[in-house]
């Protein structure tokens, strides 16, 4: 680990401390100098986004060493994020931190490291963020499990990640602001947990789950606070909420609302509205209910009252241009239009026009990425089971979010030789064009290449019925 320091951090270290001590005022009380700097390696442009929230505060650009060294005349304490286009993490400042990170694009969270003043901290959310990652991803596993089973397994990681987190607050003795983060990454993943399991595992089994729950079962949800606004923009808080709104919407004793999408998702608009007074946290919440609805009523009407009421409800006038930018996307995915047509890639790297494949046969297209390895192998699965069963259906896969090397990588490790495998050769292409937020999204193309499900989900329960 030390050498790794040397070789990795040592250059830019030295750089960052010629200039922090050339800065008299550094650990005055009333400056908040900061530094942010670091390496790229493989990096995927030339440049660093610095972000607050969704606002970008400072593009940094990389120099011919794929380095960067970046100086906040005054950076307030806080979390932020750094993007790296297509991937992002965050990052917490403390007063005059002078952080150096070093990572390999080609696999983002996994290579990230921190060093330099504030570099523990970072370091270790950076390490519940892969634990959590890693639980999560093995979670659809369980759900289909009885209650005792999935709470025993999630009560099981939770005291792991608790006794991880209580070890390093002990030898690092951070201030009580980053407590705030670290404690909200440790509990709000399993908060989330325990909030999806009722509707999750009735949409994997069918079976209504919610007259079994113990009395006592949300009890956490007393010891809540929802109107951080350091928590507005981070992902397991996020999760957690559209986890919560999507149960406080359903009816007393039922797991599943029988309502039209329409009315659940302006009953969460509602709810959030009440239930968040901050209004960064709230405009981020509300932005998040539009994305997903958007991806589940594509009723032109709908759309139109749905939007009416979220922007009534929300102040984020650049977010509501985005919005309407979906809007105008998923109409583009209506039953009987021809997919927009996207860049796209074989192993051989020629590129592809997807209606060639379709061959007059009905055509189901899923999603995988690198990024979130547990998928690649559960969905190949489940599409080699229904290839099986409907011989007829043509199956392919497209990769996304992914280099091309670490694409063809991943062949040499599975077998996927019964799929046709393609790769998006930009993902903000595909991303915008057929609205792509969610991995576990499926399109159901007709024998004619038209659309009969832009919106499916191969691990629906009722899936096979759109074939």
């Amino acid at each position: 680990m030390i050498q790794r320091y040397i070789k990795y951090f040592l250059p830019l270290s030295i750089l960052a401390l010629t200039t922090l001590t050339s800065c008299k005022k550094v650990f005055q009380p009333d400056n908040y100098v900061a530094y942010f700097g670091g390496e790229i390696i493989n990096p995927q442009d030339n440049y660093v986004l610095f972000m607050k929230d969704e606002t970008v505060l400072d593009t940094i650009r990389l120099d011919k060493n794929n380095r960067f060294l970046h100086k906040f005349d005054s950076l307030a304490p806080g979390l932020y994020t750094f993007k790296h286009t297509p991937e992002f993490q965050y990052v917490y400042f403390d007063k005059n931190d002078s952080l150096m990170i070093r990572l390999n694009s080609l696999d983002f969270d996994n290579t990230l490291s921190f060093c330099g003043r504030g570099d523990e901290k970072n370091n270790f959310l950076i390490d519940l963020y892969l634990k959590n990652e890693n639980d999560r991803s093995n979670l659809y596993e369980i759900l289909d499990k009885d209650l005792e089973t999935y709470n025993a397994s999630i009560d099981s990681s939770y005291e792991n990640r608790k006794a991880y987190y209580l070890k390093r607050k002990s030898e690092i003795n951070w201030n009580p602001n980053f407590d705030a983060i670290a404690e909200a990454g440790l509990n709000l993943h399993y908060f989330y947990k325990k909030e999806l399991y009722p509707y999750a595992h009735e949409y994997k089994t069918g079976e209504n789950i919610c007259p079994k729950l113990p009395k006592d079962y949300y009890s956490y949800r007393k010891t809540l606070n929802l109107n951080n606004p350091q928590l507005g923009s981070f992902s397991p808080f996020i999760k957690y909420v559209s986890a919560l709104l999507n149960n406080v919407t359903y009816e007393k004793g039922k797991c599943k609302l029988e309502t039209k999408s329409l009315e659940k998702n302006i009953k969460k608009l509602n709810i959030a509205d009440t239930l968040l007074k901050d209004k960064n946290v709230k405009n981020i919440v509300l932005n998040n209910i539009a994305y997903m609805y958007l991806l589940e009523d594509q009723n032109m009407y709908n759309n139109k009252k749905f939007i009416d009421r979220y922007i009534e409800l929300s102040s984020d006038e650049e977010k509501h241009r985005e919005v309407t930018q979906i809007y105008n996307a998923v109409q583009n995915l209506k039953v009987g239009n021809l997919l927009p047509k996207v860049s796209l890639i074989d192993k051989h790297s020629k590129t592809i026009d997807l209606q060639n494949f379709i061959n007059n046969k009905e055509t189901v297209i899923f999603f995988w990425t690198t990024h979130a390895e547990s998928h690649i192998k559960t969905v190949h699965e489940k599409v080699l089971a229904l290839k099986n069963k409907y011989p007829n259906i043509n199956f392919i896969a497209i990769n996304i979010n992914d280099s091309k090397e670490n694409w063809l990588e991943t062949f040499k490790k599975y077998d996927f030789k019964e799929v046709i495998e393609l790769k998006a050769t930009n993902f903000d292409e595909i991303k915008e064009s057929w609205v792509i937020t969610k991995i576990h999204r499926t399109l159901i193309l007709n024998p004619d290449g038209t659309i009969k499900n832009a919106f499916a989900n191969l691990f629906d329960a009722h899936f096979e019925k759109d074939l």
